[in-house]
């Protein structure tokens, strides 16, 4: 069976037909299976949704219990027959939940990876490596300039500014579902055991990865807080949050943005972020060339990011390519929902 008679690029997303189903659709479908979480990848409104406990929570907790017509938890590694496809998930390591979607049709594997990175990350499963004959790869950092780094330096970096200006504020822009969570982890391994404060945006989220066995130390609501009592502390916020009237409320306070692009120093420099903090829940440029090799397929699909270099060195490596040009996926924060009001930050 031809690979694009398994999955094929349509308006709604990729859509398997002789499964009956779509992966991370755009629109409303009658059948949706979710990678993860981010409002990018897993909206409302579909017939039935299949994903990882996680993941399908993460959805109620953002859209409401009535999201989808009905829900089905899918665990890492059990296989479903579906129409006349066979699917398992495996652990993406982007955020809590996450999954790769391979997708059997006779003797062709294909795996939909949605967003991954293959770094270390306390806060979900790691990434594993799924051979596969067909591999489609987000590039949101397909880019040699994007190499990410160690994290644990980046938060180094962030202690040390801290402890170098204890009369300010330390507010971290930070996406809500992953990043924040993650960068809270960091901190504990580094051995920062002071309480930490978040923006109402990030306190459901947050608070659901600890039910689910996720230490992250004593977090505290930066809501009610006086202005001087949060000098010399850590919050965690919306990146828009760090720029509005929210952030007023702080002494003085040094802006920082954990996020991949902050490599690059004009985005930081236009978006008023006085500490960049590079550390991104993507796969950067040396984890995607890296995974793609070890994967053993031999077509690669490229869909949201930088499609074209990707697709370039992949065929510099003998691979057949090509880009899907999927659109409806992008950053996380800009169809993140926020709150309706101050009041509820």
């Amino acid at each position: 069976m031809r690979p694009q008679d398994i999955l094929l690029p349509t308006a709604d997303g990729l859509c398997c037909k002789p499964g009956g189903f779509h992966i991370d659709p755009i629109r409303p479908v009658e059948r949706a299976l979710i990678t993860h979480g981010h409002s990018d990848h897993a909206r409302a409104g579909h017939g039935a949704v299949l994903a990882t406990q996680e993941t399908l929570d993460m959805m109620r907790l953002r859209y409401g219990e009535n999201f989808a017509g009905s829900t089905q938890v899918i665990s890492y590694g059990e296989e479903l027959r579906l129409g006349d496809v066979k699917v398992k998930f495996r652990p993406a390591g982007h955020v809590l939940g996450s999954a790769q979607i391979a997708v059997t049709a006779k003797d062709t594997c294909i795996v939909a990876s949605g967003d991954y990175k293959d770094a270390p990350d306390p806060t979900c499963a790691p990434f594993e490596l799924v051979p596969c004959d067909v591999f489609i790869t987000e590039a949101t950092f397909g880019l040699p300039v994007f190499r990410h780094g160690d994290a644990a330096l980046e938060v180094k970096k962030l202690l040390a500014s801290v402890a170098l200006f204890p009369e300010r504020a330390h507010l971290v822009g930070a996406y809500s579902l992953g990043k924040a969570q993650r960068v809270i982890a960091l901190l504990r391994k580094a051995g920062y055991d002071a309480p930490i404060y978040l923006h109402g945006a990030m306190e459901k989220i947050t608070a659901y990865y600890q039910s689910r066995g996720i230490d992250l130390g004593e977090l505290r609501p930066a809501m009610g807080m006086k202005k001087a009592a949060l000098a010399g502390t850590i919050t965690l916020a919306p990146p828009s949050a760090t720029s509005d009237i929210w952030a007023r409320r702080f002494p003085d306070p040094v802006t920082a943005f954990a996020s991949g692009w902050m490599r690059v120093r004009a985005r930081a420099r236009q978006g008023g972020v006085e500490l960049p903090l590079v550390i991104s829940d993507h796969a950067d440029w040396d984890g995607l060339t890296a995974t793609i090799a070890a994967t053993g397929a031999g077509e690669i699909w490229v869909t949201h990011g930088q499609e074209d270099a990707l697709v370039h060195w992949c065929k510099t490596q003998g691979l057949r390519a090509r880009p899907l040009d999927l659109v409806g996926y992008g950053d996380e924060e800009e169809s993140e929902p926020q709150p309706r009001s101050e009041a509820e930050a």
